[in-house]
């Protein structure tokens, strides 16, 4: 079988249930609907008494409970009944190739395979194969940690993305794996879409793999040799809780005596993730709009304008606003009350990397000088004018994500500022179903 140690990832063994009905074993991301327990209870009547993933991972609307511990705990002895109750088919190794249709009518491809850990950095301005795309907070990891630490399964909701403009990677494997039947094909709970998945598991599909992904690695190597292969799409505080949990379980493991090569081949060193390329056209990234509240509107637009340079224009409606921002690459709207009346001013900047990376740090410096004033981060141009009505609120509408200088402005700037930007909808996020063995039970 093909090594693609030298991509950072590797063939999986995948687990697959036996029963297929995907409406009740398949469940959203547990970093989904964080604020809505109702969500969560919905999905739970949904997979009442069949097996689900939904029993063996825990949502983080939950995290904070005070029964953590406890659930923690049930989490692991339904995973090893799970394991051991005949839930699963036999393990295969294999990629799997997935289409996901969601509820918008949006179809996206993806690449389910095993990710190295020892190939991916989150750290700022790292030269790994595998990068963030985010800025980490390190204080996020300690209780993802306690989950991951000793589970006897791995469920995959991480995305990564590869700047793949040719599609000839992920797209590519769908030309071909679609010879054979799909191992899993069915509707998602609460009318979330539709899934396919057709494994490549034979010589010739990973050999194909293997020539599409030493394509992309040799045009995304740098004149220093360094490659910026994968970032990371969605998930990136759950990778960076696997990689902490393999350094410190690979070095317990080295501490007691462990020979170098065993402790290479634990199936902790590696994570589950679906790679999805950059230029699906089913993946739409959606930027996060900021609003600040008591802001002085005139002062944040002069600093802004001051930093970034650009032009200041105005208009008349929130459509005439709106239309300016998403037509251009590096613009952002501001719309305040002033004396009781709506105001719209639009700054069209030079900035040539993603607009994100640079405002954000204006914002911070501004908030930093700038007493009582608190900045939040919304979704949709709905509520970039909602909150606008209030008193003393800024809201600052950001431009599309362009792709085009996506994978460009995170590998001479580092990580983007967080809440940079939204890959779809909720209900659109990667939904649990492959398993793989982590911990020995």
């Amino acid at each position: 079988m093909k090594n693609f140690s030298e991509f950072g990832i590797k063939v999986p063994e995948i687990l697959l249930p036996k029963n297929r009905d995907l409406g009740s074993w398949s469940v959203i991301a547990c970093d989904q609907y964080t604020q809505d327990e109702g969500y969560w209870k919905k999905a739970a009547e949904a997979c009442e008494g069949k097996p689900s993933t939904l029993n063996i991972i825990l949502p983080e609307v939950y995290l904070s409970s005070p029964d953590r511990k406890e659930r923690i705990q049930k989490i692991r002895k339904t995973m090893s009944e799970y394991i051991s109750g005949g839930v699963f088919d036999e393990a295969k190794s294999e990629f799997i190739y997935v289409e996901r249709t969601t509820e918008f009518g949006r179809k996206r491809r993806g690449l389910v395979c095993a990710i190295d850990l020892d190939s991916y950095e989150w750290k700022p301005f790292s030269k790994a194969l595998v990068r963030a795309t985010e800025a980490t907070i390190v204080d996020r990891i300690p209780p993802r940690k306690e989950i991951r630490m000793n589970a006897p399964l791995e469920l995959p909701h991480i995305m990564l993305l590869v700047n793949d403009r040719e599609k000839k990677l992920v797209e590519g494997c769908g030309d071909f794996s679609k010879k054979n039947a799909p191992v899993y094909d069915g509707d998602l709970m609460l009318s979330s879409g539709h899934i396919t998945g057709w494994a490549l598991d034979d010589e010739e599909m990973l050999s194909k793999v293997y020539g599409a992904l030493s394509e992309l690695k040799a045009k995304n190597t740098k004149e220093d040799g360094s490659c910026f292969l994968f970032a990371v799409g969605d998930g990136n505080h759950s990778l960076a809780t696997a990689k902490a949990v393999w350094e410190e379980y690979r070095d317990k493991m080295l501490s007691s005596g462990r020979s170098a090569d065993e402790v290479s081949q634990s199936p902790v060193r590696y994570a589950l993730v679906e790679i999805v390329n950059l230029y699906d056209e089913g993946l739409t990234f959606e930027p996060i709009h900021r609003v600040l509240f008591n802001c002085s509107a005139d002062a944040l637009i002069k600093k802004t304008s001051e930093a970034l340079g650009g032009e200041v224009s105005f208009a008349d409606t929130d459509a005439e606003l709106e239309q300016k921002v998403r037509s251009s690459s590096a613009g952002f709207g501001f719309v305040y009350k002033e004396n009781g009346v709506k105001k719209y001013a639009f700054l069209n900047t030079p900035v040539k990397e993603l607009a994100v990376s640079r405002l954000q740090p204006v914002l911070d410096e501004f908030i930093s000088e700038n007493s009582g004033v608190e900045i939040d981060y919304i979704h949709g141009s709905s509520e970039v004018f909602r909150l606008a009505e209030k008193d003393s609120a800024v809201s600052v509408m950001l431009p599309p994500v362009q792709k085009d200088s996506f994978f460009e402005t995170i590998g001479s700037r580092g990580p983007l500022p967080r809440k940079s930007f939204s890959m779809g909808e909720a209900s659109e996020k990667r939904f649990y179903l492959e398993c793989r063995k982590l911990f020995d039970c």
